[in-house]
């Protein structure tokens, strides 16, 4: 079965100062289970075209034809799914010293490409942003996963992320199919100078990818400073979370998928849909000191080796 269809891209673009949203997007970044007394009073849910229902139709046929599979497996990996030290410093190598698509005649093109170990090195202000035909009640529980989530990165990473429309500087998009395909200017107004190759990426997304995001970096820096994610709001709630999961930890840094990783979401057999045990570690090992940007696989390789033997012990 083909893969799920996560992407996670790698760019270099001169950032500037970032305008405010407009347009038939909704920005908040509250995070709370329940309606707040002084929030505005949330337009009237834009009504989605056939285009989109379809899209929701064939999205729910896809999760349940997985569920009863046994796939999007959330449990985290169990007896079922062991690795030793050498399997996760193979895997790490793989995941995050590797590319999964390069840039090639206007178009990004699925080929693993050797790469250099890239993170973030300062706070994250994330920003949530939900397309008009989104209603109240489903942008509440997707700020509420959100906030799990990226307590639950920052916990493993050290990296500060905070759920804030004040200068942010990674955008997360839940957008239905109509307002994905009309989202051209505001993305070139959340990245100024982003390239028409990936507007064109988000905007013109096939139905089998489920969700992506792109990761920018000033010029040759390895270090992270901008990210965006798209999610489509079609998904029912087992494809979204696993979105959610997959697409912010991958703009953490872990930008490829392995078909030897497991347990693992960087892996598009589809066995797992949340961030697993073994996943932990690798973004733990991706923000150890010992690590830093820029290193290549040859160079990193002894440290992770290391690393993955004092994680998990035995083989090496």
């Amino acid at each position: 079965m083909r893969g799920l269809g996560f992407k996670t891209f790698v760019g270099a673009v001169g950032l500037v100062a970032l305008a405010g949203c407009e347009g038939t997007f909704s920005t908040d970044a509250v995070v709370t289970p329940r309606p707040r007394p002084d929030r505005p009073v949330t337009p009237t849910p834009t009504p989605p075209s056939a285009e989109s229902v379809a899209m929701r139709g064939h999205f729910a046929r896809v999760e349940r034809d997985l569920l009863a599979q046994g796939l999007l497996r959330a449990d985290g990996g169990g007896p079922d799914t062991p690795f030793t030290a050498r399997d996760l410093a193979e895997n790490f190598t793989k995941v995050a010293l590797f590319d999964e698509y390069i840039a090639e005649g206007g178009q990004l093109v699925a080929r693993t490409s050797a790469s250099k170990l890239r993170r973030w090195d300062g706070p994250i202000r994330m920003r949530v942003t939900f397309g008009e035909s989104i209603p109240e009640a489903r942008r509440e529980s997707d700020r509420q996963d959100v906030a799990d989530y990226t307590r639950r990165l920052s916990g493993l990473t050290g990296v500060p992320i905070r759920l804030t429309a004040a200068s942010p500087n990674f955008d997360l998009l839940f957008l239905n199919e109509d307002e994905r395909r009309a989202s051209g200017p505001l993305i070139r107004q959340i990245i100024p100078g982003i390239s028409e190759t990936a507007v064109t990426t988000i905007t013109a997304m096939p139905r089998s990818t489920f969700c992506l995001v792109f990761a920018f970096s000033d010029g040759q820096s390895a270090t992270y400073n901008r990210a965006i994610a798209v999610v489509r709001a079609e998904h029912p709630d087992a494809l979204r979370l696993s979105c959610i999961h997959e697409e912010l930890a991958q703009a953490m840094g872990l930008a490829n998928d392995s078909p030897t990783a497991r347990p693992s979401i960087f892996n598009d057999d589809e066995e797992f849909g949340l961030l697993t045990t073994h996943d932990e570690l690798l973004l733990r090992m991706l923000y150890d000191p010992r690590l830093k940007p820029g290193m290549t696989s040859a160079e990193a390789r002894p440290i992770i080796d290391q690393i993955a033997g004092e994680l998990v012990g035995g083989e090496s």
